[in-house]
């Protein structure tokens, strides 16, 4: 079985790159909480996106599809699964508002990790929440020409309870010692999970959501108000590369966890990047509503949609929204281009 290593592994991930990523990252974690502290009123409009961006990105990697009106109605609970995506959707729901709401209570050893999978699957039929697979798994892709190839064999069913024992144990110890950074003990301990591959399924979601569950208890809660879920899903390739490139040797003890750690570690800097540019433009709420996405459009090189300037301007109407791109399209501002969903608008002056 595979041995978790937490005290010799961590100390290859310390390249110059990473070290820098970390620096920067701690940087805008120390403005972070400043802003929180200042900002707590405007915070609560990115933290009702956000969510609807999580939810709706972290199902959407695994194929799991609904509106975006659905999507919306189901975050907000105004209304009720239709179908086994939407049951998942609403499952996912639950799981991340245990996440927000009780991190610092929730510490995520097996029996937890079983119970929020549980919760994952709460609204299903299914009977595989709250258990371990009961058979072996195989993750696999399919080539250009159509033919499936195991990408990885995970643990078998039989060693899965004894991995995640081992798992957990030898991550909160190292937690506990405080001899490495948490951002690069939390991107090795999701790595280890997803080779485990615990459950028949939901092991892609449920990684996302320990992630965001071991940031917040280390104080990086930036994706409360970011969707990192979002920025996963706009990245899918380069994570499923780094996801590959650092599982080769797994089974063996001679992988290397750099290009998962490393890959998170900008993740996580994108996303305190967009916190700060999005509390910049809420300190814009002096300005009239549309001078605020004037302002958006100003600081946006290329296209952007209406979508994105509402996920800016989140206390501003979309009937506002809509009636400022038609003023400024009329007066030469921008420029509507595409049509339909692919609608954007590129600034001309």
């Amino acid at each position: 079985m595979h041995f978790f290593d937490f005290k010799i592994k961590p100390l290859e991930c310390l390249t110059p790159e990473i070290v820098g990523m970390l620096v920067d990252i701690h940087e805008h974690k120390g403005r972070q909480e400043l802003f929180i502290e200042t900002h707590t009123d405007e915070l609560n409009a990115l933290l009702d996106v956000a969510k609807i961006q999580n939810i709706g990105a972290s199902n959407r990697i695994e194929g799991i599809y609904t509106t975006d009106q659905r999507l919306e109605e189901l975050v907000r609970e105004k209304a009720e699964p239709r179908n086994r995506s939407e049951q998942e959707i609403a499952g996912y729901r639950e799981v991340l508002e245990t996440v927000h709401e009780n991190y610092e209570y929730v510490v995520p050893r097996p029996n937890i990790i079983l119970q929020l999978h549980r919760d994952l699957y709460s609204y299903s039929k299914s009977a595989v929440g709250g258990n371990y697979k009961n058979a072996d798994n195989l993750i696999a892709e399919v080539d250009a020409e159509g033919k499936q190839k195991t990408r990885f064999s995970p643990v078998s069913a039989f060693q899965t309870p004894e991995a995640m024992d081992n798992l957990c144990n030898s991550f909160f110890e190292a937690l506990e010692k405080n001899e490495f950074d948490s951002l690069i003990l939390i991107p090795m301990f999701i790595l280890d999970f997803l080779c485990i591959h615990p459950f028949n399924d939901g092991n892609g979601r449920m990684g996302r959501l320990l992630t965001l569950l071991l940031l917040y208890k280390s104080g990086y809660i930036v994706g409360k108000y970011i969707s990192i879920e979002l920025l996963i899903e706009k990245t899918k390739d380069t994570y499923y590369e780094a996801l590959q490139d650092s599982s080769l040797g797994w089974h063996e003890d001679e992988n290397q966890y750099g290009s998962f750690v490393k890959y998170y570690l900008g993740v996580l800097l994108k996303a305190y990047k967009e916190f700060e540019n999005r509390v910049e433009h809420l300190r814009y709420r002096k300005m009239s509503k549309p001078e605020r996405i004037k302002a958006v459009i100003d600081q946006r090189v290329g296209k952007i949609t209406k979508k994105e300037i509402m996920e800016y301007c989140p206390d501003i109407s979309k009937v506002t929204v809509e009636r400022t791109l038609t003023s400024l399209v009329k007066e030469g501002y921008v420029q509507k281009i595409g049509a339909g969903a692919a609608t954007a608008y590129v600034k001309m002056k």
